[in-house]
């Protein structure tokens, strides 16, 4: 078994059992609301930066998150999520992903599959007009995600999606800020 391998090992054993229901953690949202707005995925792919979340087990220490999206030559979206353990400068890990749309989501609605044949929900709740900014969450309410196009948003803008999620129901109190 390689490093990279034994690395990665305990990251996909627990997004295995976040996407097939043996979700841990509290609830931040017991009544997530359904995405907002339609996504172009055009302007949805490339980098994102995640600013802050709710701290799930397979990203416990994680920090300069980022999550990369490209579309594949089947139609599909690749899915490309990476970080450092404990500290900026460790070395980074990455897990691999494909995602399709859900069906009259307007976009806004995925199915992501770390290991086939399991699935867990990916819903793109807000975004900028600009793309500039997503919220993420799926039906459970126990993950959240709040990401940017920049490592590094302004003030003002991360005070503007925070009350975003919080008018979405979400409690602020359980957000983990990302390290970038």
């Amino acid at each position: 078994m390689t490093k990279a391998v034994k690395l990665l090992k305990p990251l996909f054993l627990a997004v295995l059992m976040a996407v097939t229901g043996c979700a841990q953690g509290p609830v931040g949202n017991p009544a997530v609301p359904e995405p907002a707005k339609a996504v172009d995925l055009q302007k949805y792919l490339g980098r994102w930066y995640e600013i802050a979340r709710y701290e799930a087990s397979f990203q416990k220490g994680c920090e300069a998150v980022t999550a990369d999206y490209s579309l594949r030559p089947d139609g599909k979206i690749k899915v490309l999520n990476s970080c450092c353990r404990e500290r900026l400068d460790a070395p980074v890990e990455s897990a691999e992903a494909q995602a399709y749309v859900v069906d009259g989501s307007q976009n806004a609605k995925l199915r992501v599959s770390f290991f086939w044949p399991f699935f867990g929900n990916y819903w793109v709740l807000d975004h900028g007009d600009a793309y500039d900014w997503s919220i993420i969450g799926e039906p459970s309410g126990r993950y959240l995600w709040l990401l940017f196009r920049t490592p590094h948003p302004t003030e003002a803008l991360e005070k503007t999606v925070k009350a975003r999620a919080a008018d979405m129901g979400y409690d602020l109190g359980l957000l983990r800020m990302t390290k970038q």
